[in-house]
């Protein structure tokens, strides 16, 4: 089968290479890949992998061999899933508690674009406990999580202000369900009960003395790559506050991915949710894709559809 493999030592990161079937555990379903996405946080696996390695996390398609101990979908069903590795392959094997169902008016690009940046989004917001009401601050916003982030909070009755890095980057959000879109941390007006912070460094710095007291910051990124220096009179007023880190690559949030990517589906088949695609096309353009995404040319999710 082909499958795009890490080649980090050549003139460009990855090729597209004959490689072996994928083996499967008991509780594994084989699944063709019709479609997968790019999130940014895999450019940065790509440098650090070794050559031949096999990368894709977000993938959707039909499960052509059911998990042997019974558990999962049955063969042919349509499915999203979230795989650890190798999924920017014609077939990957993946976990059963790693797969949901797609619903019949879900295709595969949309449901491609959901996992990743889609179940993180979902789990963040779970810290802000019940967010009727209550206002709200997504920083990169523009970005696959913020994206979806946006979309939740609102759908869940929040008032959003996004941040994003260019006003041209704010394409959309308030369709998606901002109230209000500011291109700096620093001109945010007014304090917040929950702040999703994707970027560090200074806009960390700020967002401890935008919160309200008893409010949370849950800090999900560093896309800045700056340190956060802050002093303790910072938080003066603003008694009770929680800082909470989020990592969706840690073993423990997968617990319920399952439900959560079934719980995304069926937003988007509801029309409750759209799936925030700002390229889709070939995998066989996937260099031009990368470069693009690495310098934020692209509102949103990359999705590729894999050829057989």
């Amino acid at each position: 089968m082909l499958a795009i493999v890490n080649t980090p030592r050549n003139e460009t990161p990855i090729e597209l290479r004959e490689v072996a079937e994928p083996q499967v555990a008991d509780d594994e379903a084989i699944v063709e890949v019709r479609a997968f996405s790019l999130n940014r946080g895999e450019l940065a696996l790509l440098a650090r992998r070794p050559e031949g390695w096999q990368p894709g996390q977000d993938i959707a398609g039909i499960v052509v061999k059911r998990a042997a101990d019974g558990s999962g979908p049955e063969t042919g069903t349509h499915v999203v899933g979230l795989a650890e590795q190798g999924g920017w392959a014609q077939r990957v094997a993946l976990a059963t508690d790693r797969l949901a169902v797609l619903p019949e008016h879900v295709n595969f690009a949309q449901a491609a674009a959901l996992p990743m940046a889609g179940h993180a989004a979902l789990r963040i917001l779970r810290f802000g406990d019940m967010l009727l009401g209550k206002r709200i601050l997504i920083t990169g916003a523009a970005g696959g999580v913020g994206r979806f982030a946006v979309q939740l909070a609102a759908l869940a009755g929040a008032e959003v202000t996004g941040v994003v890095g260019r006003p041209e980057r704010a394409e959309g959000l308030r369709e998606l369900g901002a109230s209000e879109v500011i291109t700096q941390i620093e001109r945010a007006q007014g304090l917040f009960d929950v702040i999703l912070e994707s970027v560090g460094g200074a806009s960390l710095t700020s967002a401890l003395q935008l919160i309200t007291p008893h409010g949370t910051i849950v800090v999900f990124g560093n896309s800045s790559g700056e340190e956060t220096p802050f002093s303790l009179y910072h938080l003066f007023g603003h008694e009770g506050i929680r800082l909470q880190t989020f990592f969706s690559y840690h073993p423990d949030t997968t617990t319920t991915l399952s439900a959560d990517l079934a719980t995304l589906v069926t937003l988007v088949e509801a029309g409750k949710l759209r799936a925030p695609i700002g390229l889709e096309t070939s995998w066989h353009e996937f260099i031009p894709a990368l470069t693009a995404l690495q310098d934020r040319q692209i509102q949103g999710k990359a999705v590729f559809h894999v050829s057989f």
